[in-house]
């Protein structure tokens, strides 16, 4: 599969996207440009040389936080001789650096203009994203004798980008120029520093106290050595996974995020390029996919959302008591509440997921400390479960949002628009109340006994969580079971009726545990059967419904992240088999994305395609999906933390060859795992 021209580097709270050259000129329909905290700092950065643009021979991606481009001038083919070469390398960390080195190939000197254009639409991300730019402030541009500061100010709202050379230049309101001389095989340097300021009430400066990896190569690098270091090392046969499980590192390395006033602790941000910033469902759901991995990011994420859980009553936000928030935004359009991101709760599964989260954590970590800390925000969430979202009265979760104008619709993890619907194709009315969700409250409910009962010295509050949970199953499965079709609903409406559309939510109801025993092999079936699995993965909506659709967003795509946990659930439930076949697929389709997965692809049949079909505006490199060959490959080792110990009980996909999963993290110490899977008939036959 060709790459995107669209090159990307990042470091947490930073990110660039550009054009193959380095170039970047935003338009509505091409989204590139510096970003920073919700706002674009950069909508032009265009390079010239003697007036004309460079042509790109190759460039390198190499690492996530920096670039390096080779262009010339003229056309790229391979008539070219050309006498100049242009190299531009740069690099994020806090802040953005290039570097432009020209070298003069010719027998005769040479005299170049070179010139860089430079503006800055100072852009929300929201804008970017919906292709609106509406600014209500003012745009400046101000010429210093060594430096260029472009600026925007919105009452007590001010973002600069401030830009200086290492070798004097020509400063001028729309760039900065050079004039060089160059004698034969000589070569020409300058540095270029770009500094992004978030000024907020005060006059004080957002930006600090936000994580950076420092913005010299050395520090960045060491920074990555000693993360990769600190994960547990993977030996196997299978290549493809071997580099896959290296590029998850790296990316989630990438996708640490510093939310502002926090001390610097860092979670894992959604993704790039729309969701580099902190949200509840997707933090979590990647804290419980790297745990063998990377167990330092559960720590602090379960710190950080209990410290932003709500406590009051918001419509605007959506915001409840108890309520573990959706998402984090500081951009513009948050800061003067023309949206509600600020933060905003309008997620239904973020609360009880928390709760799973905090228990999984301890199961691995022993850390008792951390549950004992976070009691009160578990009674909370517990409490928001119970008395905040059963908005019907019937002992389930239902969502609707309270905020019309620009809150969510639909409020579970597959949100847009269209995603929850009947069988007929006609969509329900609200409130609604999707099946998962219910799965995530009946998990939430077992582990919280588990902890009050060992941790919080409230037998009582045990039991009766017990009851509760066990009462909730019970009423689940006769509620929301399809007898003609024998799965679960997708939901429910406020009657009661049944979205009766065969969906991948059922994998989700394996992993929390509320399936009846007798009715999970019938799950298992339809979800490695041909409406539901293509080959590839699970589709998000089975082959034949109304609304299937194999590039709708979540109406028939494939998502990696949620195939990662209904294998888990799979497994859980005894169906190794059937959670090799996911694995298998997902990990298959990895190689076609040098071995990072995007956040969906199309549900196209494996035999039709013969390689995965990347959804078009997918987020690239996006956490869920960076966490799921992880969460994989846990569950092809069978690796489950048991009475203190690690046990590990291998199932491996035919054909996977041996793999060694070498110092996993917990509360044992750092132990090994070993597995060697079957070998693939069919391939020796070939």
């Amino acid at each position: 599969m060709s790459k995107s021209n669209h090159i990307r580097i990042l470091d947490g709270n930073t990110f660039v996207v550009s054009e193959d050259t380095g170039d970047i000129e935003a338009t509505p329909s091409e989204p590139t440009g510096l970003f920073s905290l919700d706002t674009r700092f950069l909508s032009t950065w265009v390079l010239t040389v003697n007036g004309e643009r460079l042509n790109p021979l190759s460039y390198d991606d190499l690492q996530y936080y920096e670039a390096r481009f080779f262009l010339v001038p003229g056309l790229a083919t391979h008539y070219i001789d050309a006498k100049l070469s242009i190299i531009r390398e740069r690099a994020v960390g806090g802040s953005f650096r290039e570097t432009i080195t020209i070298l003069n190939h010719d027998e005769k000197p040479v005299d170049l203009e070179l010139r860089m254009d430079v503006a800055s639409d100072f852009a929300d991300l929201f804008q970017v994203k919906d292709e609106i730019l509406n600014k209500k402030g003012e745009i400046y541009a101000e010429v210093e004798p060594d430096r260029l500061r472009l600026g925007y100010r919105r009452g007590s709202f001010k973002r600069e980008t401030v830009i200086a050379s290492s070798v004097p230049a020509r400063y001028d309101k729309g760039g900065f120029g050079y004039t060089v001389h160059l004698e034969p095989n000589e070569q020409w340097t300058a540095r270029i520093d770009v500094q992004t300021h978030a000024i907020g009430p005060g006059g004080r400066d957002l930006r600090m106290g936000v994580r950076s990896h420092g913005t010299e190569r050395l520090a960045l690098q060491q920074d990555l050595e000693e993360w990769i270091a600190n994960a547990p090392k993977v030996n196997t046969e299978h290549e493809d996974l071997a580099t896959t499980y290296r590029r998850c590192l790296v990316d989630l390395a990438a996708l640490r995020f510093s939310p502002l006033s926090l001390g610097g602790a860092t979670l894992p941000a959604a993704g790039l390029p729309w969701f580099m910033t902190m949200f509840g469902r997707d933090s979590i759901l990647t804290c419980l996919q790297v745990l063998p991995f990377t167990p330092e990011l559960s720590k602090t994420t379960l710190r950080i959302l209990a410290a932003l859980q709500g406590t009051r009553f918001d419509d605007f936000r959506d915001e409840d008591p108890g309520r573990i928030l959706h998402e984090m935004r500081y951009g513009e359009t948050a800061a003067f509440e023309e949206q509600p991101h600020s933060p905003y709760y309008g997620s239904v599964d973020a609360t009880p997921l928390f709760i799973v989260l905090l228990d999984e954590y301890e199961k691995w970590s022993g850390d008792a400390a951390l549950v004992k800390e976070l009691e009160a925000e578990c009674r909370a969430a517990l409490k928001w479960i119970d008395d905040y979202a059963d908005l019907v009265g019937n002992g389930y979760i239902w969502y609707e949002r309270r905020n019309a104008d620009t809150g969510l619709e639909n409020q579970c993890w597959k949100d847009s628009w269209d995603s929850i619907s009947y069988r007929d194709g006609k969509l329900p009315p609200f409130p609604r109340a999707t099946c998962e969700v219910q799965g995530y409250a009946y998990d939430a409910k077992v582990r919280a006994a588990r902890l009050a009962r060992e941790f919080w010295g409230d037998p009582e509050f045990a039991d009766r969580l017990e009851r509760e949970a066990a009462a909730l199953k019970e009423r689940f499965n006769h509620d929301w079971w399809v007898a003609d079709g024998e799965y679960y609903a997708l939901a429910l409406d406020p009657d009661g009726r049944q979205c009766d559309v065969l969906s991948s939510n059922i994998g989700h109801l394996l992993w929390s545990g509320i399936v009846d025993a007798d009715r999970a092999e019938k799950i298992a079936h339809h979800l490695v059967g041909p409406r539901l699995f293509s080959g590839w993965g699970v589709r998000t909506l089975a082959e034949g419904e109304v609304r299937y659709n194999p590039i709708g967003y979540h109406n028939g795509t494939i998502w990696p992240f949620e195939n990662s946990f209904i294998a888990w659930g799979l497994r859980n439930y005894g169906f190794a088999e059937e959670a090799a076949t996911i694995a298998s697929g997902i990990l298959d389709a990895a190689r076609y994305f040098d071995g990072r997965l995007p956040e969906a692809f199309g549900g196209y049949p494996r035999d039709l395609t013969k390689f995965p079909v990347e959804y078009p505006t997918a987020c690239s490199p996006q956490a869920w999906s960076t966490g799921a060959p992880l969460l994989l490959l846990r569950t092809m080792l069978g690796l489950e933390p048991h009475e203190g110990h690690l046990a590990v009980e291998p199932r491996l996909p035919a054909g996977m060859g041996r793999i060694e999963v070498l110092d996993i993290p917990g509360r044992w110490g750092r132990v090994d795992a070993f597995a060697r899977g079957r070998l693939d008939l069919h391939q020796l036959a070939v």
